[in-house]
């Protein structure tokens, strides 16, 4: 081997065993990760970060709330703490959140997440006996980082702002027995005829999914469901709302933007086909408006 050739070997070995690291490390710098000093600033509140999940959870303690449960004096490490955790998905980011409400906060934040891009993905109870009541919102998404943390930071102001039992609860005073609404302003709005029974018109819906590879229906209690009380002035509806998953969110944003209280979200089934989700509302006004309220969520959903 003569000089030359030996001379650019050696110059080849050496930049193939420069390159490599150098590649590590462009491609190390140019994975995606979650910002998160942005994600602080927009919520106003220090998080954690895991390095080995890429997890950033923020977490807020509920320190306001004097909750009993069966005499039991809670506090936040017993599950009153709200939390939002960020992990980075490709060039977007998922949020996972869950957010410990007093009974009259419930609706007020709801609106709030859903307004500012959140998914709202469950709401129930985690105690039994507790006293004063505590619900439990779950809330996800997926978009810019950015933008997730400004709605999650809305939504923990939202908490603040109403915390104490300052939200508004819905009450009028009412007796089925003295109903006096018209039912056929409700059929003509809803496109469905209902029964009237001891001072409730009842509205029910049917729809369809498989259990266990067989088909289920209306009869068997997958079906949305609306019975109305009162007068045509001032009524009460109380009702259940099936949804395919896809169209759960559709659904919550029409309900809250008629000022139907949500009062639970969750499964009635398991490893159903397509996958469903009922959630529970209530809702006080005029028969007319509270009608017109629910026709605008049914139209969400597809035929």
């Amino acid at each position: 081997m003569n000089g030359r050739l030996l001379h650019r070997l050696i110059i080849s070995c050496t930049i193939a065993i420069v390159a490599l690291p150098l590649n590590a490390v462009m491609g190390s710098a140019g994975e995606e990760v979650l910002d998160t000093v942005t994600i602080e600033r927009l919520i106003g509140v220090k998080g954690e970060l895991s390095e080995k999940a890429g997890v950033f959870k923020v977490s807020v303690p509920r320190s306001d709330l004097e909750i009993t449960v069966a005499a039991v004096k809670m506090t936040p490490p017993l599950r009153l703490t709200s939390w939002a955790a960020f992990q980075k998905a490709g060039e977007q980011a998922i949020v996972m959140g869950d957010m410990v409400l007093q009974e009259d906060q419930v609706n007020p934040v709801m609106s709030v997440a859903l307004e500012n891009g959140l998914e709202v993905t469950a709401l129930h109870n985690h105690f039994f006996w507790d006293t004063p009541k505590v619900i439990f919102m779950h809330i996800g998404g997926m978009g810019d980082d950015g933008k997730l943390a400004g709605a999650v930071g809305k939504v923990f102001a939202m908490i603040k702002a109403t915390s104490g039992s300052t939200g508004h609860v819905p009450h009028v005073e009412l007796t089925p027995a003295q109903t006096s609404l018209d039912p056929k302003a409700i059929e003509d709005i809803l496109g469905v005829k209902g029964q009237l029974a001891n001072g409730v018109y009842k509205v029910t819906i049917g729809r369809t999914t498989k259990m266990h590879g067989y088909e289920v229906g209306n009869a068997m209690g997958v079906n949305t469901w609306a019975a109305f009380a009162g007068s045509d002035e001032r009524a009460i509806v109380d009702g259940d709302f099936i949804m395919f998953e896809n169209e759960m969110q559709p659904v919550l944003k029409a309900l809250r933007s008629a000022e139907i209280n949500i009062v639970a979200i969750h499964h009635h089934m398991v490893e159903e086909s397509p996958r469903t989700v009922f959630l529970h509302y209530w809702g006080v006004g005029p028969t007319r408006a509270l009608a017109t309220g629910l026709k605008a969520a049914l139209d969400t959903q597809r035929p």
